[in-house]
């Protein structure tokens, strides 16, 4: 048998772009959406459509995977941003730690059930229902604050022991003036 030799075509394959929109607080995907959940567990699966906490849209509509609209209107990314901060105050610094977080290559997920802004993953781990390993689970749970934020002894105790109670650490993303992320570990110490 001939091996028959590929040709190389000049021409590079555009990646496909996928058509999002956004509502309310969030951007929902309604059709070829397991390409973006498959592709770094973006988003939260429904029956009929996956969808995306504003800052996860955010990234991959910088990145080019996605393309949102509002009504008949495509916004780009600044359009997008300055919506969505309409709604979320805090989009600032929610935004420039979950993308440092992805750019480290770590798994994000939100945490607002948890009560934080942000649960992270070790590298390599695989979102699963059902028994998890001790490395499958939680790793980190994120607060994202600007540098000239103050908080009380009893916001940082229940943050830290919200993070004890999940089996996992907390983590203070502190963001300065010029977007730069500085992260702060606070454990509980039993004397």
């Amino acid at each position: 048998m001939k091996r028959v030799k590929k040709e190389k075509t000049s021409e590079k394959e555009t990646p496909k772009i996928i058509n999002a929109e956004f509502a309310e607080n969030k951007v929902i995907i309604w059709e070829n959406y397991n390409e973006i959940y498959e592709s770094g567990f973006y988003g939260k699966l429904r029956e009929n459509r996956l969808e995306l906490a504003v800052v996860e849209a955010l990234l991959l509509l910088k990145r080019g995977k996605i393309k949102v609209f509002m009504g008949d209107k495509e916004l780009d990314f600044k359009a997008l941003f300055k919506e969505a901060s309409k709604l979320d105050k805090r989009l600032a610094e929610r935004y420039r730690v979950y993308e440092d977080l992805r750019e480290r290559g770590l798994l994000v997920r939100t945490g607002f059930k948890f009560g934080c802004d942000f649960r992270v993953y070790e590298r390599g781990v695989k979102l699963k229902k059902g028994p998890k390993s001790k490395k499958e689970h939680t790793k980190w749970i994120v607060f994202a604050v600007p540098e000239d934020y103050t908080c009380s002894f009893q916001e940082l105790s229940r943050a830290v022991r919200l993070a004890h109670n999940i089996r996992a650490r907390m983590l203070w993303a502190i963001v300065d003036n010029e977007g730069d992320c500085t992260y702060y570990q606070v454990l509980r110490m039993k004397p």
